[in-house]
C-alpha cells in the first residue's frame, strides 16, 4: 500500500506542505509536536470543563474506595475479622446424652441405645474411579443399598436416613456440598454389619461407621401414653431450639408425654468443638479453642409401678374382651384405668387404651403409621386419662352429695321419695310458665323411700335430681342450684387441669348460666340444673378429675397434688431440687415457685375443710350467679364440715356391701380388704354415635364408670376405670377396679415378704 495513503508520521514526502506550511524531513515524523516556526502546536480539541469533570469523577471513585476501605479496616474491623475467622473455622456440635426415664423401682422406661450409621466422606475416596466403583459394589452387597438409584434434585432431595438414593448419587452430593464431612448412606444397621464395615475401613477409604444415640422404650406401648416419643425439630420451632444449641435434622425433641413436657430437663446441653479448616473444608488444626464437653440430660424417676401398670392393662384388655366375646361383636374398644395413692398424690398406674408403639417412632416417624394413628377414631395418640373430656355421669353425684349435705339442702336421716320417674316444670326465667319434662331413674321400679347414704349406695337418679334442683315442698328453695353445685365441683377437682405434668391435660367443664349464654347463645334452664346434678348435660370431666374427687373424699377433704414425678437426678446421681413456677415452667430456683416436684414431697393442693374453697352466693336466678361480696374471705367463702365426708364415705361403703357394686360378678367380696366406691353410667352423643344413628332420645349410648378406694378406714389406693361406650358402669368398669386393687395389694404383699427375707 502506498505510504501516501497512510496518514502517519514518516510518510509525508520531503518538502511537502501541510495546510500551506512547508514540511521538510527535519520535522516530518519527528513527533515533537513543534510547529516549524518554533511554536508548540497541540492538536487537543477537549474543553477545559470536560477535563475538570473527568478529574472530579476520578476523585469521587477514589474517595468511594477510601471510604469503603476505612469502613472495612477501621470502623468494622472486628466484624470482618470475626467473619474471616468463621470462614476459617468449623464448629462441631456434639450431642448430649438424653436423660433416661425409670419407674419407681428403677425399671427403665426410656433409654439411649447406639444406632450404627454407614457414612461416606467424599474427599477421602480413592482418586481412581475403578477403585471407587469397586468399593461401592462391595458395600452395596453388604448393606443392600444399590450403587445407582435415582437422582438428587429439588424434587427428590437428599435427606439423611430417609431419602432413597444410590451410593454413587450420595457420593456426588457429598463431593459437591461438603467433601470433608460425612454423609449418611444407610442408618441404623445391625451391630454385626457395622463391625464388618469397621474392619474393612482400611480397604475402603472414605467409608466409615458413625455411632449415634437413639431412643429406646423397653416397655413400649405399655407406658407410651405417659412417656411419649421423640421426633425431629419442627420447622416452626427451629429457631428456638437452635438458640438452645440443638441441631436441626440431627437432634430430636419431645413430641408427646413426659418426653415433651420435660424436654429441657431431659435434653442436656450439647458440646462444642472448634477446628481450623482450609478453603475446601478440610480440618487443618483441631480444638483451636477450649472445647465445651456435652452435659448429659437429667433422669426422671416416676411414681409409676410398671408391675401394676402391666397388671392394669392386662385386666382392662381381658375384661373388655370378655364382654365383646359375650356380645358377639367389638363393642368396647377404649378406656382408662388410673391408680393413685390418695394420701400422697402419687400416680401408681395410668392406662390409656388403646396406646401406640413409641419404639416405631425412635429412629424416624413413619408417615403411614402416623396417619394410621391420627385417623383412628379411638385416638391412641391422646392420653385419655388426662386429655379426654367426657360426660362423667353418676360419679358426679359425689359432688352433689357433698354440696347438698354441707349446705343443709338435706339431712343425713331425711327420707325422700324416689319414684321411677320425676316430672319437673322446666323454666328458662323466673316467671316462665314452663313445660313438663320427665326425668327417669335408671331403676325402672324406683327406690321408694330412701335416705342419704342409701341414695349414694344405689345411685338413685331421682333422689339427686331433687337435691340439685329442688322439688316442691320436699326439697324447697330450688335445691343446691347450679351456682353452688359449680363451686363444690371446682373444690373437689373439676373444672381445672390439676397440673399432673402431661401436655395433654384438659380442664373439663363446670357449666354455669353465664357459660351457656356466651357459648350456646341460650338461657340456662331449670332442667339444665337437674341433669347437671347427676353429671349429665354440659358437665364434662377427665378420668383423672373423677379420681381426684373420690380421692379427696377418701382423704377427708384434703386434695393432694397428683404427680408422676418422684425424683429428678443428674448424670452423677445427685437429686435435683426442681420447682414449678406460676407460669407452669420448671425451674431450679425456689423463689416464686408454686410447688416442688423433685425430690417428691406430698403436696396438699387444698383442704376444703379449712381453706375456704366454697364460694358463697346471694340471690341467684336462672340468669346468673351472684357471689357474695365482702372484705374478707371468711365473708365470701365457707368450708366443708368434716362430718359431711363421713356420711358420703359411708354411702360409698354401702355401695360395695349392698349397693351397685355388691353383685358377686363384680367381685368386691373377694378383695378381703374393705373398699368403698361409686359407679356411673354416663349418656353421651358424639360424632361417632351420631354417625351410627345411636343418638335417640331416651336411648342414648352410655359410658361406664367406677371409682373406688381401699382400705375404707385408711385409704392407700384409689382407682378409677372408664370404658368408652361401656354401657352399665358397675358390671363393666366395676370388675376392672376391683381386680386392679387386688393386684396392688398382692404386689404389696410380695414386696413386704421380700423385705422381711
Amino acid at each position: 500500500m502506498p505510504c501516501c495513503l497512510i496518514w502517519q508520521a514518516g510518510c509525508i514526502p520531503k518538502n511537502s506542505k501541510y495546510n500551506g506550511v512547508p514540511m521538510n524531513g527535519k520535522y516530518a515524523g519527528s513527533g515533537n509536536g513543534t510547529h516549524p516556526n518554533g511554536s508548540p502546536h497541540l492538536h487537543n480539541h477537549l474543553q477545559t470543563g470536560r477535563i475538570i469533570s473527568f478529574i472530579v469523577i476520578i476523585a469521587l471513585v477514589f474517595l468511594v474506595y477510601v471510604v469503603r476501605l476505612f469502613n472495612l479496616q477501621i470502623l468494622n474491623a472486628e466484624l470482618y475479622v470475626a467473619r474471616a475467622q468463621e470462614n476459617s473455622t468449623s464448629e462441631v456440635n456434639t450431642p448430649a446424652p438424653r436423660g433416661i426415664i425409670t419407674d419407681r423401682n428403677g425399671v427403665v422406661l426410656a433409654r439411649n441405645v447406639p444406632s450404627y450409621n454407614v457414612v461416606l466422606t467424599a474427599a477421602e475416596l480413592p482418586e481412581n474411579d475403578g477403585a471407587v466403583q469397586e468399593i461401592f459394589r462391595q458395600l452395596s452387597e453388604l448393606i443392600d443399598v444399590p450403587v445407582n438409584r435415582g437422582e438428587i434434585s429439588e424434587t427428590t432431595p437428599y435427606v439423611p436416613c430417609v431419602s432413597d438414593h444410590g451410593i454413587a448419587q450420595i457420593a456426588t452430593y457429598g463431593m459437591e456440598s461438603k467433601p470433608y464431612s460425612p454423609v449418611e448412606i444407610k442408618c441404623d444397621i445391625d451391630e454385626r454389619t457395622a463391625r464388618i464395615i469397621e474392619e474393612r475401613s482400611i480397604d475402603w477409604p472414605g467409608i466409615s461407621i458413625d455411632v449415634q444415640p437413639i431412643r429406646e422404650y423397653p416397655t413400649g406401648s405399655l407406658t407410651a401414653s405417659i412417656v411419649g416419643f421423640l421426633g425431629p425439630i419442627p420447622a416452626e420451632l427451629e429457631s428456638a431450639y437452635v438458640e438452645q444449641g440443638l441441631v436441626p435434622n440431627r437432634d430430636k425433641v419431645g413430641y408427646a408425654g413426659l418426653e415433651l413436657e420435660f424436654q429441657d430437663i431431659l435434653a442436656g446441653i450439647n458440646g462444642i468443638r472448634v477446628h481450623e479448616i482450609d478453603v475446601a473444608g478440610q480440618v487443618v488444626r483441631e480444638d483451636i479453642r477450649e472445647p465445651r464437653d456435652p452435659v448429659p440430660g437429667n433422669n426422671l424417676e416416676l411414681t409409676i409401678d410398671v408391675r401394676l401398670q402391666n397388671a392394669a392393662e392386662s385386666i382392662f384388655k381381658h375384661e373388655i374382651k370378655l364382654w365383646n366375646d359375650w356380645l358377639g361383636r367389638i363393642e368396647y374398644t377404649s378406656g382408662v384405668v388410673i391408680a393413685m395413692n390418695p394420701k400422697t398424690g402419687e400416680i401408681l398406674a395410668m392406662i390409656s387404651y388403646p396406646s401406640y408403639e413409641n419404639n416405631r417412632m425412635a429412629r424416624f416417624i413413619p408417615a403411614y403409621y402416623y396417619d394410621q394413628l391420627i385417623n383412628d377414631p379411638t385416638n391412641p395418640l391422646l392420653n385419655h386419662a388426662v386429655g379426654d373430656v367426657v360426660p362423667v355421669g353418676s360419679v358426679f353425684k359425689l359432688v352433689t352429695a357433698v354440696g347438698a349435705l354441707n349446705e343443709g339442702v338435706v339431712t343425713p336421716e331425711q327420707i325422700l321419695d324416689a319414684p321411677p320417674e320425676l316430672i319437673i316444670t322446666e323454666k328458662y326465667f323466673e316467671n316462665d310458665v314452663g313445660t313438663q319434662r320427665p326425668l327417669v331413674d335408671w331403676n325402672d321400679a324406683g327406690f321408694g323411700q330412701i335416705d342419704f347414704v342409701h341414695a349414694i349406695a344405689n345411685s338413685s337418679n331421682v333422689y339427686f335430681y331433687k337435691l340439685g334442683g329442688g322439688y316442691e315442698d320436699e326439697v324447697p328453695g330450688g335445691g343446691l342450684g347450679i351456682c353452688r353445685l359449680g363451686t363444690y365441683a371446682r373444690a373437689l377437682g373439676y373444672g381445672d387441669a390439676p397440673g399432673i405434668g402431661l401436655p395433654d391435660e384438659q380442664d373439663g367443664l363446670v357449666p354455669s348460666p353465664e357459660w351457656k349464654r356466651l357459648n350456646r347463645a341460650e338461657s340456662w334452664s331449670s332442667g339444665d340444673t337437674y341433669i347437671a346434678s347427676v353429671g349429665q348435660g354440659y358437665v364434662l370431666g377427665t378420668p383423672l378429675q373423677v379420681l381426684l374427687s373420690a380421692a379427696t373424699i377418701a382423704n377427708n377433704g384434703v386434695m393432694m397434688q397428683p404427680t408422676l414425678i418422684r425424683e429428678i437426678v443428674d448424670g452423677e446421681g445427685n437429686t435435683l431440687p426442681v420447682y414449678v413456677d406460676e407460669d407452669g415452667n420448671y425451674t431450679t430456683n425456689p423463689e416464686g415457685a408454686v410447688r416442688q416436684i423433685s425430690p417428691f414431697t406430698p403436696t396438699v393442693r387444698w383442704d376444703v375443710t379449712k381453706d375456704y374453697k366454697i364460694q358463697l352466693y346471694g340471690e341467684t336466678s336462672l340468669r346468673g350467679c351472684e357471689p357474695i361480696e365482702g372484705d374478707s374471705i371468711e365473708e365470701t367463702h365457707t368450708n366443708v364440715q368434716p362430718w359431711v365426708f363421713d356420711y358420703v364415705k359411708e354411702g360409698m361403703r354401702l355401695a360395695v356391701t349392698e349397693g351397685t357394686l355388691s353383685n358377686p360378678i363384680i367381685g368386691f367380696q373377694n378383695l378381703n380388704i374393705p373398699a368403698a366406691g361409686k359407679t356411673g353410667t354416663a349418656e353421651y352423643c358424639d360424632k361417632y354415635a351420631l354417625a351410627q344413628n345411636r343418638c335417640e332420645f331416651g336411648a342414648w349410648p352410655t359410658h361406664a364408670w367406677t371409682v373406688a378406694f381401699a382400705p375404707y378406714d385408711d385409704p392407700e389406693i384409689a382407682v378409677v376405670a372408664f370404658v368408652y361406650n361401656g354401657g352399665e358402669g358397675a358390671s363393666v368398669a366395676g370388675p376392672i377396679v376391683r381386680r386392679v386393687m387386688q393386684a396392688y395389694f398382692e404386689l404389696k404383699r410380695i414386696d413386704t415378704a421380700q423385705i422381711a427375707e
